[in-house]
C-alpha cells in the first residue's frame, strides 16, 4: 500500500485518508514490518520516525517431482506447446496491458500464454480487447480464479511463469512459482533482484520494451533449461524463505521489542 505506484493510483481519495488517519497510525507504532528492502526503502522516505524492519514472506515448499519435459506424470515433451504462466488479480497495477503488447511483437513460436486470476475493476474487459485487437485469441487464454488442486496444476503445467507488474511490495506469486520449480520473469517493480544472480528467471525494466526482450531471451530457451532454472529458484527459496527461518526472524524480532 506504501509503494509510489499503490499511493498514486486513484491518488487523491489515498491522500486525503493519509493526512485524515493513516499518517497518524504509523507513527504511532513501534516498529514497521516490511517483506523486502525495496518496500522498507520506501516506508523510510515518509519520515515517520518508526523503526522499519524487513522480514520476508514465509512460503510453503510443496512436495513435487517436475522434470525437464514433464510434470508429476503430465504433459509430456516432443514438440507440444509451451505455457506461459501468469497468476494474479486482473488489475491494472499488474501490467498485463504491457504483457499483451510484448506478446504481440514478440509473438513467441510454440508458446501459448494462460492469464488465470479473477478480475478486478472491470480490468478484464480492457485487456480481452487488447487480446483480440492483436489477433492473439488462439494463443492467450482467460481462465479465471483457481485455488487448491486447480492452482497446484496451473503452476506444474507452465513452463514459465510472468508477473509484468508495476509494482510488488513482495511478489508472492513470484515466490510460489519458484517454490513450483518455475523460472520467473518479472520487473523492477517487484523486489525480486535474486532472479538473474542466482539464475532462476529475468528481472527486467516494467516496460513494454523490457518486458519483450525478457520473452525473447526466456522463450528460445529448450526445456531442459528451464527445468534447470526452475530447480534452481526452487531452492532459493527453499533456503531464503522457509518457514522456519522466517519463524525465527519474527520471535527475535519480538524479543528485541519486547526488550526496549
Amino acid at each position: 500500500m506504501l509503494e509510489p505506484w499503490a499511493m498514486n493510483h486513484k491518488g487523491l481519495r489515498k491522500h486525503f485518508a493519509w493526512w485524515l488517519y493513516q499518517r497518524r497510525d504509523l507513527e504511532r507504532a513501534r516498529c514497521h514490518h516490511t517483506t523486502a528492502e525495496a518496500e522498507a526503502t520506501s516506508v523510510k522516505r515518509l519520515g515517520l520516525g518508526v523503526p522499519v524492519c524487513v522480514v520476508p514472506n514465509g512460503v510453503d515448499v510443496p512436495e513435487i517431482v517436475r522434470t525437464a519435459g514433464s510434470v508429476n506424470g503430465g504433459k509430456a515433451g516432443g514438440g507440444k506447446k509451451k505455457t506461459a504462466l501468469f497468476l494474479g488479480r486482473i488489475y491494472p497495477v499488474k501490467g498485463l496491458p504491457m504483457l499483451i503488447e510484448a506478446w504481440t511483437r514478440v509473438r513467441p513460436e510454440g508458446w501459448l500464454l494462460q492469464i488465470v486470476g479473477p478480475d478486478e475493476a472491470g480490468h478484464r474487459a480492457e485487456v480481452g480487447k487488447a487480446v483480440s485487437a492483436a489477433g492473439l485469441g488462439k494463443v492467450i487464454s482467460f481462465v479465471g480464479p483457481l485455488e487448491g488442486p486447480a492452482k497446484t496444476r496451473a503452476f506444474l503445467d507452465a513452463d514459465l511463469f510472468v508477473l509484468p507488474t508495476h509494482s510488488e511490495s513482495f511478489g508472492m506469486v513470484v515466490a510460489e512459482a519458484l517454490a513450483h520449480a518455475l523460472p520467473v520473469l518479472t520487473t523492477t517493480g517487484a523486489p525480486w533482484p535474486m532472479l538473474p544472480e542466482r539464475g532462476c528467471g529475468w528481472w527486467v525494466d516494467p516496460t513494454v520494451d523490457g518486458i519483450a526482450d525478457g520473452l525473447r531471451q526466456a522463450t528460445a530457451l529448450d526445456s531442459a533449461t528451464l527445468h534447470a532454472m526452475g530447480v534452481k529458484g526452487r531452492a532459493l527459496v527453499a533456503a531464503e524463505f522457509g518457514w522456519e527461518r522466517v519463524a525465527k526472524a519474527f520471535v527475535s524480532l519480538y524479543e528485541e521489542l519486547i526488550e526496549a
